[in-house]
């Protein structure tokens, strides 16, 4: 099958994890943030040895020498740390009775550029080759769903019904498909190397000043060996799909 066909399950597939917000309700809290925080450590660990073990050295064979890499994974770590900074665009992973003051609609409006990122990410990945776009499709999933979960938390206690919050959810999500058209029908455009390298820089952003932080020395001992325990989990779980490749 084609490289559009790929991209296109692969960025619906990941859209469609927002659904994953109404298990939000069928849960305890207690138990699902406890959950929750061990899918966050997974997901850390998963972005770092995507990003380090999957695009950068796909991006730096692909390059062939071009000493414009490393200036583009700085780029795209401050890119996303801008987007932080000034649109306000956070990853969300505590629960509804946590939000003293939730923001649903910057919350979407964020979501919507990190998830056309997403898109992006993963359609470059396969313009690459097969498994690099399989194995950026499910760093990409396995960060979407601790996400996803918190952001309907958010909708759901800044007044939004299940039912509008798990759609619109959804609509800011389906983003991610028009990032992967845009990087199979534009990337011809570009140097791909650069923009894998690039969206590389976003996922260290993430892992290191999004998820890291909410799981470091937050709980007791024993959990903090837990989460620990995921974080490595998410880390080899990658590193051994190069095997793969």
């Amino acid at each position: 099958m084609g490289t559009l066909f790929w991209i296109l399950v692969a960025c619906i597939s990941v859209s469609l994890l927002s659904l994953v917000g109404l298990g939000a309700f069928l849960f305890r809290e207690s138990l699902l943030e406890r959950i929750l925080l061990s899918l966050v450590s997974l997901s850390a660990g998963a972005l770092l040895a995507g990003a380090f073990f999957h695009m950068l050295p796909e991006a730096l064979e692909q390059a062939e020498g071009d000493e414009k890499i490393f200036l583009f994974l700085v780029l795209g770590f401050v890119f996303f740390f801008f987007l932080e900074q000034f649109i306000h665009w956070h990853h969300c992973h505590k629960m509804p009775s946590q939000h003293k003051s939730p923001v649903t609609y910057l919350v979407l409006v964020a979501d919507t550029i990190h998830n056309f990122f997403d898109g992006l990410a993963i359609g470059v990945a396969f313009l690459v080759n097969f498994p690099l776009g399989i194995t950026t499709w499910l760093i990409s999933a396995a960060h979407e769903i601790p996400q996803e979960l918190g952001d309907f938390g958010v909708l759901v206690h800044g007044g939004w019904s299940k039912t509008k919050a798990l759609l619109f959810n959804l609509f800011s999500s389906l983003t991610a498909v028009a990032g992967g058209l845009t990087a199979y029908f534009f990337t011809g455009n570009f140097n791909v190397p650069l923009l894998l390298v690039f969206s590389a820089g976003g996922f260290i952003y993430i892992a290191c000043s999004d998820l890291i932080p909410e799981i470091k020395n937050k709980c007791s001992l024993k959990e903090n060996i837990w989460h620990f325990l995921f974080f490595l989990g998410g880390l080899f779980s990658v590193y051994g799909l190069t095997f793969l490749e």
